[in-house]
């Protein structure tokens, strides 16, 4: 199975940690991995954006012109990504930022207020893995002991403290996707 995942927001919002987590899982769990990691001019409040592409086989092309799926945290990056999702995708967005109606009624729309999730679970910053819960449950790309065991690796030591909380909102995540939020189809 491949997956074309496309996450997008402003600097700052976890954008990238998202696709590293993401992608290192992919890897341990002995899966062909491509990150594609794509930063506007600012780095915190600029724009930002990565493509992983998780694959059972190899990886032909570093490229996703029709993502399977698409994270948008803040509405110019639904503007700007939303028309590439192929059809049947999944688009999920961080609905506390972003509260206008979804255009596209021929893919998955999963709306999920992950900053107030993540204020609610104690610290805002966990909005990223509230987020990254929620695609783990649409594409069972990556089991759950990969994701963690990649967050212990790519989460700087100092930060280690905050495992516990990282793993209480991706599962919160998961749990918010599987209410299937918001689905137009």
């Amino acid at each position: 199975m491949k997956h074309e995942l496309i996450f997008a927001g402003f600097g700052g919002q976890g954008i990238m940690s998202m696709g590293k987590v993401l992608s290192y899982a992919a890897m341990l769990e002995g899966k062909h991995v491509m990150f594609i990691p794509a930063y506007g001019s600012e780095m915190r409040g600029g724009t930002a954006s990565c493509t992983v592409i998780i694959s059972d086989r190899s990886i032909d092309a570093p490229v996703a012109p029709f993502p399977s799926l698409l994270v948008a945290m803040n509405s110019p990056s639904l503007d700007r990504f939303q028309p590439r999702v192929r059809k049947n995708g999944i688009i999920i967005i961080n609905a506390t930022i972003l509260d206008k109606e979804q255009e596209r009624h021929d893919v998955k729309n999963i709306r999920i207020p992950a900053d107030k999730i993540a204020t609610d679970l104690g610290n805002e910053k966990v909005s990223n893995m509230v987020i990254l819960g929620a695609v783990l449950k649409c594409t069972e790309c990556v089991a759950m002991d990969y994701i963690m065991a990649a967050l212990k690796k790519t989460l700087p030591e100092r930060h280690h403290k905050m495992l516990p909380l990282n793993e209480k909102a991706l599962y919160k995540g998961i749990e918010m996707a599987e209410g299937g939020v918001n689905y137009y189809g």
